[in-house]
């Protein structure tokens, strides 16, 4: 493997992150009335600052009094969030080094579990130690910053036994902060973090945990916090279940990472609070960013959107940024997080479930899941009833109030998921109407894709397909009848990995020449270890070993266990044992990423996310589909003639982090004549070295098809180094 230790930077990949933003939804109003705006300024050329400080008093200089400002931005954002009137921003922008305004927008995490599933309410005395646990060495010395809800801090998942301190950290700079001299040093929280609790709450495992939002405090009292940070780095567990299933001893594959908490969100979570935190994570030397929010709604403007803002400037850094696709799939086009410098994950399913079988009265049974598995007779059948039988409407979701009026007592109530109902609610209406259980249902679009929650009742969550069989059945019987059989931990079921109904999927509308999602994983967290500082070639590393067939060998399916296209699984499922040798990888300079805004965006617009002031005539445009991206995807235009040549052709460049002398051949998992590969072969005769290809796209053999997709195989002695690609005929 060369250089390409395991002993090197260790980098801990939050996989499937579930919230999404909406935009803040504000009444019209006259001038006067204050607001939350993130304002994006810039200095002039020679203009230096000699501290932090010197930077906040300018950007006071800004504002109208004391006692607006918010939030100053030092390192991923050159601006600041302030209290103003529209009046008052109308005047500043007059000011000189103004560039731009947005308010504020406020995001709302989205989350398929509940907090009752991390027991947060256990008391200290029964606490887990996991002193006498022996761990693996993966993650020794990372730093994974969380940006969330907070963190609980007494959970046994942070605890400190046998973690070493956390490493000292320089601030990195980039070349044009270097150039107007900002002389900031490393604080102390970049060794032994900031700690907003009282008392000694932190330690060598939660080094940190700060709080950006209006409760001072960073404590979790939403749950989602510590769970997104625990499956990231807690220290092992044993003996830890959910609800009494799935005992065992819990660990994650980076125990020995060290954990930053950034409150973000509390009653509600905004941009200003999320750049703050991004802005504090990257300051405080964390080695990578997990985030779990998605920057969004309809599709804005990179640079409207704060978080890919901060996370341009965090990449700019060496910080490798890991977030989610968001949850609002199944349909096209529906994910958020699509910038080319992050990497978007896709969610997808395990091979493990919390059983809840549901038998009916003529001897069908239907597979479903839920987390609470209460007593209930599996030798008694109870009359089963259709929620929707009710006059009321909208009964058949099961909203509260929904089922008054109708007979439910002592009966298994069938209710259908959706309409904005949740799921815990469902089985409190039902259980308030009187009824002993619950069925919920799929609508069509979720297909077959089911989660395990924490119901208040019996109940069971099955697929689209059992709903109808179920539907079926009690309109042909007058005296209909089923019970919830439940089987605890089911392990090795099929197919897995599978993409959930509510994964984000793509194309980009922004880019569409970058193929989005990058992966899918399950949701935990992997580990994956590289020597560079790149995030570039970690994504890479990442994506070219991601397998694109499930466990059983089969191409991934979809919630309707059809097989599931690129803008779903992007390059696979990810594979953390081959990803840390990778053999080569895609690298992209950060100077490239501004080249590419440049290509879609003016020079103001760019200056905003790249914080200095760029000008785009003397940039070279690169188009998105010529990132050096690890896949690759192109559209065919519409006024396309086939006989004029290829559609496109998209060079990429290689470099060698395996072994040498070593040679790779081009192997197309395309219809013949859809592409062509040249050179026909890839030399290396020392590591680190670099080689270049090109790959032109046709028409070819692919008929009328409007979407081809297939793959690029590289495929040395040692290594296959698999690309995807996504052709579009439009």
């Amino acid at each position: 493997m060369g250089s390409f230790k395991l002993s090197l930077l260790r980098i801990v990949i939050p996989i499937v992150l579930l919230a999404s933003i909406v935009a803040e939804e504000l009444p019209a109003s006259d001038d006067d009335e204050l607001r939350t705006f993130i304002v994006h300024v810039q200095p002039a050329e020679n203009h230096m600052f000699a501290t932090a400080d010197d930077r906040a008093a300018w950007y006071q200089s800004f504002l109208p009094e004391d006692g607006r400002l918010l939030h100053a931005y030092h390192h991923v954002a050159s601006g600041f969030a302030a209290r103003l009137t529209r009046r008052e921003l109308d005047v500043m922008s007059a000011a000189p080094g103004f560039l731009a305004a947005e308010l504020n927008e406020v995001y709302q995490l989205l989350t398929t579990h509940t907090p009752r599933f991390l027991r947060l309410d256990v008391p200290l005395p029964h606490r887990v130690s996991a002193r006498n646990h022996s761990v693996s060495g993966f993650g020794d010395g990372v730093i994974i910053g969380v940006l969330d809800t907070g963190v609980f801090p007494y959970h046994p998942s942070y605890n400190g036994d046998g973690m070493p301190p956390p490493p000292a950290r320089s601030f990195v700079f980039s070349e044009h902060e270097r150039s107007i001299k900002i002389l900031y040093h490393c604080p102390s929280s970049c060794r032994e973090g900031r700690c907003d609790f009282n008392g000694s709450a932190c330690n060598n495992k939660l080094i940190g945990a700060r709080s950006f939002e209006s409760n001072p405090s960073p404590l979790d009292e939403e749950g989602h916090g510590t769970h997104t940070s625990s499956t990231a780095a807690g220290a092992v567990v044993p003996g830890a279940q959910v609800l009494g299933h799935g005992r065992g001893t819990a660990s994650v594959i980076a125990p020995r990472a060290h954990v930053a908490m950034y409150k973000v969100c509390g009653d509600e979570c905004t941009a200003a609070d999320i750049l703050a935190g991004i802005d504090a994570a990257v300051g405080d030397g964390c080695d990578v960013l997990s985030i779990s929010l998605a920057a969004g709604g309809p599709a804005v403007p990179f640079y409207k959107s704060s978080l890919v803002i901060g996370t341009f400037g965090a990449v700019e850094k060496g910080v490798f940024v890991s977030i989610g696709a968001g949850n609002s799939g199944p349909n096209a086009s529906t994910l958020f997080n699509d910038a080319p410098w992050m990497l978007t994950v896709a969610a997808s399913t395990v091979d493990r479930s919390i059983g809840a079988q549901v038998r009916l009265g003529n001897g069908l049974s239907f597979d479903g899941e839920s987390v609470y598995q209460a007593d209930i007779s599996a030798a008694v059948f109870y009359p089963l009833v259709y929620a929707g039988a009710s006059s009321t409407p909208d009964a058949r979701f099961c909203g509260n109030g929904s089922l008054d009026g109708f007979d439910f007592k002592g009966k298994i109530v069938f209710c259908d998921r959706g309409n904005g109902v949740g799921w815990i609610e469902k089985g409190s209406e039902v259980k308030r109407a009187g009824g002993v259980g619950m069925i919920m249902a799929n609508e069509f679009p979720d297909g077959y894709s089911t989660l395990a929650d924490a119901y208040v009742l019996p109940a069971s969550h099955v697929s689209y397909a059992a709903g109808v069989a179920i539907k079926k059945y009690i309109n042909s019987t007058a005296n209909p009848v089923a019970q919830i059989v439940f089987q605890g931990t089911v392990l090795g079921t099929s197919p897995a990995p599978a993409i959930t109904s509510f994964s984000s999927r793509g194309p980009s509308l922004h880019n569409p020449g970058i193929l989005k999602p990058d992966i899918t994983g399950p949701g935990v967290s992997v580990l994956a270890a590289w020597p560079f500082q790149s995030p570039a070639a970690i994504r890479s590393a990442i994506m070219t070993t991601a397998d694109p067939i499930d466990r059983s060998g089969n191409p991934i399916l979809n919630e309707q266990h059809l097989p599931a296209d690129f803008f779903a699984t992007g390059a696979g499922h990810v594979n953390p044992d081959k990803a840390v040798d990778p053999g080569l990888v895609y690298d992209i300079d950060p100077a490239d990423y501004v080249g590419f805004l440049c290509s879609i965006y003016a020079s103001q617009d760019v200056s905003v996310i790249a914080r200095r002031a760029v000008d785009c005539s003397a940039v070279t445009a690169i188009p998105d589909h010529a990132l050096n991206y690890p896949s690759i995807s192109v559209s065919f235009p519409p006024a396309w003639n086939s006989t004029a040549g290829p559609v496109a052709v998209v060079r990429r460049t290689a470099r060698n982090v395996g072994e040498a002398p070593a040679v790779y051949y081009p192997y197309v998992d395309l219809p013949a004549g859809v592409v062509h590969v040249a050179p026909s072969s890839l030399r290396f005769t020392e590591a680190n070295q670099e080689q270049s290809f090109t790959v032109s796209v046709w028409r070819g053999k692919s008929g009328t098809a409007k979407l081809v997709q297939g793959a690029l195989r590289w495929v040395s002695d040692k290594h296959t180094v698999r690309s995807p690609i996504s052709i579009t005929f439009e």
